[in-house]
């Protein structure tokens, strides 16, 4: 038997184990609710990856002797996995090698085989839920364990309060950023960083602690992050997904499978929508001739507005695609040209041959977290482009449909977060969807994380990023531009000299903070914080 712990990713699950969880779920449900909601009361939901460590913890501790018959009798889905995070959390991976070895200790098995511990694995949980609905063992179960529950949905927000690192000012003192607070203008985190200065990690931080903080709480937060370098989805760095709660699948390569929905607005239920799809088309016709930079006449601008108004027309006003825009967009033409190609029909053949887009909505993009695989296309090409842009518009549209967040006292409802790193790349031309997502998600709990390398890639002709931002993290730069660090920091004189010292002076791993941005109250204008190291 291997000294060392036992590896708890890719196991596979038993086909009989959903259908007793589902029933052990909803008993579990069942005890903790009241069973009339009303007003602001909402269900408590219990997530299936605490279910499943109930079970493994309730079996493993049963002390009946094991056999190998038990280990062959059970069945493994060849395509459903129990989640590596039932094992990670809080950090427990090491409690549970050493549990599943001493119940098989008497075994002789194969501890690097998958199959081998996916079978113990299900053969524990098995055992746990079984024993657990067993008359009134659910209940003693509950009532011995400290876990306390509340049927008023205000009292099971999670508190977003990110613990980032310390201050790095010798006296090791926590660096937070409070992100739900009710006193809390804004959710929206800036990061500007050269390469080589830590932003990936920083990034993999607060992604690490927005989603510890809320995962197994009714209210957790999910995240769209678009991997521009690849770091986040590579195979290599697997591991990680560990940290973030979720698993490769999560991840989406574009250049192998379309983005699980439509990107274009669905207006066919909608009453005397016509003046609205003739706004959005302009909207469009503009976005796409911005993505591409196209150097088009007037007339072509205009076509392509009314190819899309025509498109909609062909559609009942439901989702178009970029297919019926360029068929309806050569129609258009006069007919001598219709066979040749001009930018426009170039730009959408480029989108079409992409295939970057389903026909239809297959996931909730605000209802689970994605990380798109960047790194095949050009960072200022159209691919990369249409991709966040449209995939940006689409959380706008969502967000029409959400109700309003929830809120108590101290803390409002963070539903989502979308990370944009290289995001110089999507901030140099006026993008609607961008900035309506910053204006007005703070109200339905949608937020962003934009990360670039130089400071001065947030001045924009088209919006203030700096103003909507609570949280501007400045990392090391090359260049610093003294305009944008006096909106910034409100400094001149010597804090001002003071502040650029500082920032000149950051190590790899470290971040300047505006102290007004800080749940920490100082005297101080800005502060200097070394990140946890994680990634």
């Amino acid at each position: 038997m291997s000294p060392h712990s036992l590896e708890f990713t890719a196991l596979r699950q038993a086909e009989s184990l959903p259908t007793l969880l589902a029933k052990l779920k909803d008993r579990i449900e069942s005890l903790l609710n009241l069973s009339d909601y009303h007003g602001e009361l909402k269900p408590v939901l219990v997530s299936t990856n605490l279910v499943q460590r109930l079970c493994l913890a309730t079996g493993l501790g049963c002390e009946e002797k094991r056999n190998r018959a038990e280990l062959d009798a059970i069945n493994l889905s060849d395509t459903t996995y129990i989640h590596d995070t039932v094992f990670t959390r809080m950090n427990l991976l090491a409690m549970w090698s050493a549990l599943v070895k001493m119940r098989y200790n008497a075994l002789p098995l194969d501890w690097a085989s998958t199959t081998t511990l996916s079978a113990i694995v299900n053969a524990e949980m098995l055992r746990g839920a079984e024993l657990l609905l067993e008359d009134d063992a659910l209940l003693s179960a509950l009532a011995s364990t400290a876990l306390e529950t509340s049927n008023r949905v205000s009292e099971q927000l999670p508190i977003l309060n990110l613990h980032i690192g310390t201050f790095a000012d010798g006296n090791a003192q926590a660096a937070s950023l409070n992100l739900n607070g009710r006193d809390i203008p804004n959710t929206q985190i800036l990061i500007a960083g050269t390469t080589g200065s830590g932003k990936t990690n920083l990034l993999a931080v607060l992604l690490q602690q927005i989603r510890s903080a809320s995962v197994e709480t009714p209210f957790p937060v999910n995240f769209l992050l678009f991997d521009y370098k690849g770091e986040f989805s590579d195979p290599a760095n697997a591991a990680w997904l560990q940290h973030f709660e979720v698993q490769r699948r999560c991840i989406i390569d574009p250049l192998h499978e379309a983005l699980p929905f439509n990107p274009f607005k669905d207006f066919s239920q909608k009453q005397n929508a016509r003046s609205e799809i003739n706004l959005y088309a302009t909207e469009l016709a503009e976005a796409l001739l911005a993505l591409d930079r196209a150097t088009i006449s007037a007339n072509m601008a205009n076509r392509l507005t009314e190819a899309v108004i025509q498109a909609y027309g062909r559609t009942n006003n439901a989702p178009v695609s970029f297919e019926r825009i360029y068929d309806e967009y050569t129609a258009l033409q006069d007919p001598r040209e219709q066979s040749k190609s001009d930018s426009i029909k170039s730009m959408l053949s480029q989108l079409i041959r992409s295939n970057l887009f389903a026909a239809s909505d297959s996931a909730d993009l605000v209802r689970s977290s994605f990380i798109i695989k960047m790194d095949t296309f050009p960072k200022d090409g159209i691919i990369a482009k249409a991709m966040v842009y449209f995939t940006i518009a689409k959380l706008n549209a969502l967000y029409e449909t959400l109700p309003v967040q929830t809120m108590n006292d101290k803390h409002v409802e963070l539903r989502h977060f979308t990370i944009i790193d290289e995001a110089h790349y999507m901030l140099d031309f006026d993008n609607k969807p961008l900035r309506n997502l910053i204006a007005t998600g703070r109200n339905k709990g949608l937020s962003i994380i934009l990360a670039t390398q130089s400071m001065e890639s947030f001045r924009s002709d088209y919006f203030d990023f700096y103003a909507n931002a609570q949280y501007p993290l400045i990392m090391r730069q090359q260049t610093m531009n003294d305009r944008v660090l006096r909106d910034l920091f409100g400094l001149s004189g010597q804090e001002f000299t003071k502040l650029k010292e500082a920032i000149s002076n950051l190590k790899k791993g470290e971040v300047i903070l505006r102290t007004g941005s800080s749940t920490l109250a100082s005297s101080r204008k800005f502060r200097k914080i070394a990140v946890t190291h994680l990634v």
